[in-house]
């Protein structure tokens, strides 16, 4: 099952970039034992939209339009519901057994995600209340995502 992340701003070069390519590798070598992977990176400019609620909606209506059919959306949204690494392991190999092709997170912009692409995803996923730079948000994900992989195989790095 290939997993995408489709995030609204681009990263610059420097640690969470590095971060993000070293998280990106792992999964995408450990990954093949369990059918996950690879990660690509999809990014998309911000709007330059003036009010807010317009920002949303044409970064919402842009990032739908790069999903590709079929894939199973999951919004990164403050408001959404948080998850043990476990739970979140479990989700991952549900959706891959389902036999969806592609995975795909979504991480919007810095005004967050616009109503109709919070209607389109399946669920909405939260690393907790706290609002988080968008580059260490995509760290932690990618990270989650080579944890699961590793709970999955019952490797030793995720000790419960």
């Amino acid at each position: 099952m290939k997993i995408t992340v489709y995030a609204v701003g681009k990263l610059k070069r420097g640690v969470e970039t590095e971060l993000c390519d070293r998280y990106i590798e792992r999964i995408n070598g450990q990954g093949r034992g369990q059918a996950i992977g690879p990660v690509s990176i999809v990014e998309l400019n911000e709007s330059q939209a003036q009010q807010t609620s317009a920002r949303k909606d044409e970064e919402a209506v842009a990032l739908i339009a790069r999903i590709a059919p079929g894939a199973h959306v999951i919004a990164l949204d403050e408001g959404g519901k948080a998850s043990s690494s476990i739970d979140f392991s479990r989700k991952i190999k549900s959706i891959r057994d389902d036999g969806i092709s592609e995975l795909a997170f979504v991480i919007g912009g810095p005004d967050g995600h616009g109503a109709t692409l919070k209607t389109t995803a399946h669920h909405t996923l939260a690393f907790g209340p706290m609002t988080l730079p968008h580059g260490l948000a995509r760290v932690l994900l990618l990270e989650q995502v080579y944890r699961a992989i590793t709970i999955l195989e019952g490797h030793p790095y995720h000790r419960a």
